[in-house]
């Protein structure tokens, strides 16, 4: 009975006390942590712009595939937080322990191998996104480092999952502001270097990642370890693995069509020349200051809906999902009008290049029209893999990514352009949320139905 009590720390339950309290205190500290890593990213930009558009070019290049590695590592974290969440929610605190761990193993030796794969295949992708070879040399270095790094980001990642399925929303998000900051404060240092050191330019950007995230996964694991959440051995790793790829390949799948989704895109962006992928560059980064709420809001929601899952409290599970719908709308409303009104002022803040600033300015005058619904999409993907349903979010990705993105994209180049490729995205986004929300709601509602009969019968 021992191993079976909670761990320590601030871990509570989340099939008990207001929902809405529980969904805005996880995704606020999301949120926090998400403000950091974001922000760090969109520094890394402002570092880049200023060595020069090449390097800003060659950063964009890398985009696709840092999303592919992310969506990798995301995938294998929403498998373990969906198995977890559920065995907290049955009470089965020693299952749960026992999957925590049996996860950090398994993500550092998938991401090792990844590195490795991706690290000799680098030339050949980059050759496929339609760089040049100035810019295809600079992209190389920095991932050639990046990946380097890629475990350690992973096992903070993973982690930070496991830990708000277990209902800790606190230390997540101050480690992922940790490593966020250090990666702030060394990225001048080793690109502009510092006194007669002139500095690494391009690469030190990456190495000022590589150096935060090794920092982050010490002290991830010590945190872990410290709370209780991971238990010595190996014994059931195979089960553990299943268990957790259940949901975690499918997840890893439909993170990765993305990626896959973006090259195609990127590739006809490259057509129109350097300026306009180096501002679809910067305006996706600065859209993502504000879309990182929705994807707080869609990974915290996942943690509640799996313990009550677990718990069989499926009135909670509908009463979590309606909340989040109703914040995700009103937000990217609210960011629409920030972005169309202030995105052009701050972009000029961050390249001084007019091509740069131009192409980056139609992509924030477009794009957040559809943000509300992409919180929708984020919202349903998330709950049915927190419901341990990893098909459905992998159909999702393939009709809104390749069916319609793809597509979309194609057409809207052929008749309008650059501004074609990005409505095309626009139009993709709103037919898939309503999709998402049907699908899902559907998908649940005998659960409801079920409940409902229980009650009558019992009473």
């Amino acid at each position: 009975m021992e191993a079976n009590k909670p761990p320590n720390g601030q871990h509570r339950s989340l099939t008990e006390g207001p929902v809405s309290l529980h969904l805005s205190r996880l995704t606020g500290f999301m949120l926090l942590g998400f403000v950091a890593v974001m922000g760090a990213n969109l520094m890394e930009s402002l570092y880049i712009s200023q060595v020069g558009t090449l390097e800003l070019a060659a950063l964009g290049f890398t985009f696709p595939l840092v999303m592919m590695m992310q969506g990798v590592t995301m995938g294998l974290g929403v498998g373990a937080s969906s198995v977890v969440a559920r065995k907290i929610g049955a009470h089965d605190w020693t299952e749960a322990k026992r999957l925590m761990s049996h996860a950090i193993w398994m993500v550092i030796g998938f991401t090792i191998a990844l590195s490795f794969i991706a690290y000799w295949s680098l030339e050949p992708i980059f050759g496929l996104l339609g760089a040049d070879q100035a810019a295809a040399e600079l992209a190389i270095q920095y991932m050639s480092l990046w990946l380097v790094g890629l475990p350690f980001f992973a096992v903070a990642m993973v982690g930070s999952s496991l830990m708000r399925a277990a209902g800790d929303a606190t230390k997540p998000s101050y480690l992922m502001t940790f490593s966020a900051v250090i990666q702030i404060v060394l990225g001048p240092l080793f690109i502009f270097g510092m006194g007669a050191w002139d500095g690494l330019g391009m690469p030190g950007a990456a190495w000022a990642f590589l150096v935060a995230r090794f920092l982050s996964f010490v002290m991830y694991l010590c945190v872990m370890r410290e709370d209780g959440l991971l238990v010595p051995g190996l014994e059931g790793f195979a089960a553990s693995s299943r268990a957790i790829l259940h949901v975690g390949l499918p997840a890893v799948a439909a993170n990765l069509i993305s990626p896959v989704s973006m090259t195609v895109i990127t590739r006809l962006l490259a057509g129109h020349g350097t300026a306009v992928v180096a501002g679809f560059s910067v305006a996706s980064r600065v859209e993502t200051l504000f879309a990182m709420f929705l994807w707080a809001l869609s990974m915290s929601i996942a943690p509640i809906i799996g313990q009550n899952w677990g718990a069989g409290r499926f009135d909670r599970v509908d009463s979590a999902l309606k909340t989040a719908y109703w914040f995700a709308l009103g937000w990217g409303l609210f960011s629409f009008i920030v972005l169309v009104t202030a995105g052009p002022v701050a972009l000029t803040w961050i390249s001084d290049d007019p091509e740069v600033v131009v192409a980056a300015t139609a992509h924030l005058s477009i794009l957040p029209i559809g943000m509300g619904l992409m919180g929708v999409i984020a919202i349903a993907t998330s709950s049915f893999n927190a419901l341990g349903r990893p098909k459905p979010p992998l159909m999702i990705s393939v009709i809104q990514m390749l069916c319609l993105s793809v597509p979309f994209a194609l057409i809207g180049n052929e008749w309008f352009g650059y501004v074609g490729i990005l409505w095309g995205s626009v139009a993709s986004i709103f037919v898939t949320a309503g999709l998402s929300f049907f699908w899902l709601r559907f998908s649940i509602k005998p659960e409801e139905t079920l409940i409902s009969s229980d009650a009558r019968t019992a009473s």
